[in-house]
């Protein structure tokens, strides 16, 4: 612990650049993820037999394979057919996949959850599709989504470090660096320990209000 602290007041600022890394991997990830997550999630809901298949096809491709092994492969496999991308932009991209599959179903599902009436509603008021999902079935949505959307981004969140692997230099790279620069294994990880929690915790907040908001939105019980 002599060793450690002293280590530590001069890796302060690597820890700062690997807390961004983390931070900007964690952001750009999400909003991957969020954007196909409505994308595959509404498609997952079309009328159309093949586009509702294609769609069910990717969300279960990279649910049901491993964000590691996905990782590794957009790292050392996508190069040998000619395409190149940088380690943080093969973070984000692994990350985007994965976890817009697993928010497709919390979509999916949340639109299903709309009560009927209402679509039934808002066709008697002559509203087309895209009018009824924007004005009518999504603001009731969004409300649902909130929540697991959190659990989600937390999870995101807890899966940056894999991005050590591929030599990004994140948050657990750099306390990886000051663990073998002193040794000291124990104080590290729960240095690293305890920045996760905090991340994850500022995130749980920020969604607790984004939730509220959307529930005061929609006029439903428990909204700010």
């Amino acid at each position: 612990m002599a060793d450690f602290l002293p280590e530590l007041s001069r890796a302060v600022p690597r820890l700062a650049d690997g807390l961004l890394v983390t931070v900007e991997a964690t952001v750009l990830g999400a909003a991957l993820a969020l954007v196909l997550a409505y994308a595959l999630g509404l498609l997952s809901r079309s009328a159309r037999p093949p586009v509702r298949g294609a769609a069910r096809l990717v969300v279960e491709f990279f649910r049901g394979t491993s964000l590691y092994v996905q990782l590794f492969w957009l790292f050392f496999a996508l190069p040998m057919l000619g395409f190149r991308l940088e380690p943080l932009a093969c973070g984000v991209l692994a990350l985007g996949l994965n976890f817009g599959a697993y928010g497709s179903e919390v979509v999916r599902g949340a639109v299903a959850a709309v009560p009927r009436a209402q679509t039934e509603a808002a066709i008697a008021l002559g509203m087309g599709p895209a009018l009824r999902l924007r004005r009518v079935v999504l603001p009731q949505a969004h409300a649902l989504m909130v929540a697991p959307f959190k659990n989600l981004l937390v999870q995101l969140l807890k899966a940056t470090p894999l991005l050590s692997l591929v030599t990004v230099p994140d948050l657990t790279f750099q306390i990886d660096q000051l663990r073998s620069s002193t040794g000291a294994t124990a104080a590290s990880y729960l240095l690293l320990l305890g920045l996760y929690f905090g991340l994850a915790v500022v995130l749980s907040l920020g969604m607790n209000a984004l939730e509220r908001a959307a529930k005061a939105r929609a006029g439903q019980e428990g909204g700010v």
